[in-house]
């Protein structure tokens, strides 16, 4: 048999005093509005004992509010967008916040379901790594007044509120590392997509190499395939075509933990030779033999610009009129692996 859910109707009526006394003590505002510390105890001990919980659906009803953000990303469980999260979460959570987490493998359909199932529950706002195709989507989020923040990437032609990284710099900053330390025949292992951070990341690259007038060595490993065998695959063939490459630059966290997997399988003295540099850091790099030298981003800031534009949307009535364009910079964190070159052949 269900358990009848009570009402603040009926916790007023149980305990004889007003709605708006049960209303105000429940929401944290007893002292503000001059209630007695025995009222308030008297609530307090009564709701706890029947485990009262409120109805959330009234109270966004009467509200306008469902208090509940929607954080969406290519993949919860991939250390960078995790860590995003969490700071994400305690930031909302101080501001009487919850946050759905969900991943959509940077793959459309699944974005556009997504995002039409928690608009449809009416949540209040979304920050969103969105997937190649859903630009339509973002602007229906738009077209009625929800809140919404892109970060990592963004549309072109699309005006809203984004945080990124300023992902040409910091490749090509990475890039003149290696070349700083005498690295020549760099390769550079990205994913093939026609998104707007990872042609950054590439073309910082490559105009450290053009700069330089090296020859330029590029792999690019469809998105679906990166956690297959078949990207571990190509990573492989790579390294057998270009047996000249004396350091590899990867695009992406996952990327590098592929590549470091194929060179400690296939290339053990290679691993201890070349230059690597991963783009996004992971507390497992800084103990991997060699630890890897790694484009920190900014992950504090990166979550606290982003619930910063987030909660002056939700404050402001039918969101923020202009739109704010955050563009953050990186930190290299030089480890072993990009040691100078000669010192790390005189080890190996």
């Amino acid at each position: 048999m269900n358990k009848k859910r009570h009402s603040l109707k009926d916790i007023a009526r149980e305990l004889n005093v007003s709605v708006t006394t049960v209303s105000f003590v429940l929401n944290g505002k007893g002292k503000e509005k001059k209630i007695s510390d025995e009222v308030i105890k008297k609530i307090q001990d009564y709701t706890r004992k029947i485990n009262y919980r409120p109805n959330l659906v009234a109270q966004s009803l009467r509200t306008g509010k469902t208090k509940i953000l929607v954080f969406m990303v290519e993949d919860i469980s991939n250390y960078f967008f995790s860590k995003i999260a969490r700071i994400i979460e305690d930031i909302a959570y101080k501001e009487d916040y919850k946050v759905l987490f969900c991943s959509n493998e940077n793959n459309d359909d699944r974005s556009r379901e997504l995002i039409n199932l928690f608009y449809e529950r009416q949540v209040d706002g979304f920050i969103i790594i969105p997937s190649p195709g859903i630009k339509d989507s973002i602007q229906m989020l738009i077209n009625n007044n929800i809140p919404v923040v892109l970060f990592d990437r963004y549309f072109d032609d699309l005006d809203t509120n984004y945080v990124v990284i300023d992902n040409e710099n910091s490749t090509h900053h990475g890039t003149q590392h290696l070349l700083s330390r005498g690295y020549r025949n760099i390769g550079f292992i990205t994913i093939d997509v026609d998104q707007i951070q990872m042609k950054g990341r590439l073309d910082g690259y490559l105009n450290a190499i053009t700069e330089n007038k090296l020859k330029s060595y590029v792999l690019k490993i469809p998105y679906s395939e990166t956690g297959s065998k078949n990207g571990k695959k190509q990573i492989q063939q790579f390294l057998q075509k270009n047996p000249d490459l004396d350091a590899v630059f990867f695009s992406t966290n996952y990327l590098t933990q592929i590549g470091l997997e194929v060179l400690r399988e296939d290339h053990p003295r290679k691993l201890q030779e070349m230059g690597i540099i991963t783009f996004d850091d992971n507390d497992l790099f800084k103990i991997y033999s060699p630890s890897i030298s790694a484009v920190a981003q900014p992950l504090k800031k990166i979550g606290k610009e982003l619930m910063k534009i987030m909660m002056e949307m939700l404050q402001t009535d039918k969101g923020i009129k202009s739109t704010r364009h955050v563009v953050l910079d990186t930190k290299l964190i030089p480890r072993d692996s990009s040691l100078p070159k000669e010192e790390k052949l005189m080890h190996s």
